[in-house]
């Protein structure tokens, strides 16, 4: 079996998407399936260091990269990339398209169709309606004209959760749904991680840290979070904020200027963008997780906090919130500012509890997000698909 995974963009600072992709064609690989990735070579604006035009080794992964012709936010339009894909798509079983309203997964759903090759849809929290409300006017016209035939000619849509699917279904999407979680892979454990994150940002052993950690993004309210924190501060209550991902310069430099003005400068380190090593030191050297998020299909970096132990603070915005409140993993936070500022003071105040709910999420990640069990359910999709 052979499957092409079409996707805009693998650029490390998109985060989740590109985790998600380059770790499910990973684990695809070790069950045996044939999974190869066509995207661009963008990099948030900038431009992946890559060959082009030719299948190339990626972090050990068979990829090919096109040039974008533009940057319409994540739409990149890729002319290379739309003459290579009509020459080789017959090559392929399958194809499994991420994301929607952009360029690549949906000429590649165009051209299946055209040349009757079965294709499935991730749509990867892009039919929330939080989503939908953003550039509405252009969605709907877009949807109109393209997106909407595209997931209706597609052989199944891929969601990750209940709540993404009853999202497809509002919008009227027909063709069977496959609902399989994201994976995570289980951190190389650090020792002494509290001690070792302590030490590089200079925080004393006696103070909590609270960590975001995701992209920059208003849809991820980091705001929220510091103006909660602020409130906290008033009350003299002990903590280290960490900010770690990146942003455009703009909204980084105003998330700055807010933590200034409330006077949180002492108590909070932008961190930047991190992986590898510096990632799991924060996720392993923390105290606790919180993603204020207005919208997640699935939040791969909640999956990721839990995994490491943390526990997390979130809002009903997560597709995934019930399965975490059912196993105690975190706590859902349903109002603003007020009701976040309990409960992260709720997880401050108790060391205890904070162990309890962490190893909770542990567990829970552990048994529920197996790359290697989602692989092998989607392997077997895409093989009733082709019989199909």
């Amino acid at each position: 079996m052979k499957v092409l995974h079409v996707i805009p963009s693998i650029s490390p600072k998109l985060g989740g998407p590109t985790q998600v992709v380059l770790n499910l064609v990973r684990a695809l690989r070790a069950e045996g399936i044939n999974a190869e990735i066509a995207t661009t070579n963008d990099d948030e604006g900038m431009l992946l260091d890559v060959p082009l035009f030719e299948r190339v080794e990626y972090q050990e992964l068979p990829v090919w990269f096109f040039p974008p012709a533009a940057r319409i936010k994540a739409f990149l339009p890729s002319l290379e990339f739309t003459q290579w894909l009509w020459k080789n798509i017959k090559n392929y079983d399958i194809l499994d398209n991420h994301y929607l309203f952009s360029y690549l997964p949906s000429c590649a759903a165009i051209f299946a169709q055209w040349q009757q090759v079965p294709y499935t849809v991730r749509i990867m929290g892009q039919l929330t309606p939080w989503a939908l409300a953003q550039s509405q006017l252009k969605k709907q016209v877009y949807s109109t004209l393209i997106e909407r035939r595209n997931l209706n000619n597609a052989a199944a849509i891929h969601c990750t959760s209940v709540g993404e699917m009853e999202d497809a279904l509002r919008f009227e999407v027909k063709p069977p749904k496959i609902v399989l979680p994201l994976g995570v892979n289980p951190p190389v454990l650090i020792s002494d991680a509290k001690y070792k994150l302590r030490d590089r940002y200079h925080i004393s052993t006696e103070v909590p840290i609270v960590l975001f950690l995701s992209r920059l993004h208003y849809k991820k309210r980091p705001e929220l979070l510091i103006q909660a924190l602020g409130e906290l501060v008033k009350k003299e209550q002990k903590f280290h904020l960490l900010i770690a991902g990146s942003g455009e310069d703009l909204y980084v430099k105003s998330l700055q200027q807010l933590v200034a003005s409330l006077n949180l400068t002492a108590q909070t380190s932008f961190v930047g963008f991190v992986s590898g090593y510096d990632k799991d030191l924060l996720l392993q050297g923390a105290d606790l997780f919180v993603l204020p998020t207005y919208s997640e299909n699935f939040g791969i970096a909640l999956a990721e906090a839990m995994v490491s132990g943390l526990p997390i603070i979130t809002t009903p915005g997560v597709q995934i919130a019930p399965e975490i409140a059912e196993a105690q993993a975190g706590i859902i936070v349903e109002g603003e500012i007020e009701a976040l500022q309990g409960a992260i003071a709720n997880f401050l105040n108790s060391p205890q509890f904070r162990e309890q709910i962490g190893q909770n999420g542990r567990s829970f990640a552990l048994e529920r997000y197996s790359w290697q069990t989602i692989a092998k359910q989607l392997a077997t999709a895409y093989q009733k698909i082709i019989n199909q």
